[in-house]
C-alpha cells in the first residue's frame, strides 16, 4: 500500500501540473506602456505570489499529516513542531518579501 502512494501522488502532480500551469494569467505589458523597474518587479511579484501561497498551505498540509502520523511518538511530533515553526517563519519572510515593493513606493512616493 505504501510503496504505490508515492508513484500515485507524484503521477498525479505531474497530470495536474498543466492545468495549474496554464491557469495562471501572466501580466502582459501593452505596446508603448511605461515599462519601469517598479512596473517589472510588480509583474514578477503578481506572477511569484500565488505559487508562494500554494506552497505554503501545502507545507502546512504535510505538517498536519506529520503530526496526525505521530501517534504519541515524542521524536516525530518535534518534528512536526519543527515544521510549523519553520513553515510560519517562511510565511512571514515571503509577506515581508512581497510588502517590501510596496513599501519603497510609498517612501519614495511613487
Amino acid at each position: 500500500m505504501n510503496k504505490k502512494i508515492a508513484p500515485t501522488f507524484t503521477a498525479l502532480t505531474l497530470l495536474f501540473l498543466p492545468v495549474a500551469v496554464l491557469a495562471i494569467n501572466i501580466p502582459s505589458f501593452p505596446p508603448g506602456a511605461n515599462v519601469n523597474v517598479m512596473t517589472i518587479i510588480d509583474a514578477v511579484f503578481s506572477f511569484i505570489w500565488p505559487l508562494f501561497a500554494g506552497f505554503s498551505v501545502v507545507m502546512f498540509v504535510i505538517a498536519g499529516f506529520m503530526f496526525l502520523l505521530a501517534n504519541g511518538d515524542v521524536t516525530k511530533a518535534g518534528g512536526a513542531r519543527s515544521a510549523v515553526i519553520w513553515g510560519s517563519v517562511g510565511v512571514a519572510v515571503g509577506v515581508l518579501a512581497f510588502s517590501i515593493p510596496f513599501l519603497v513606493k510609498f517612501a519614495l512616493g511613487i
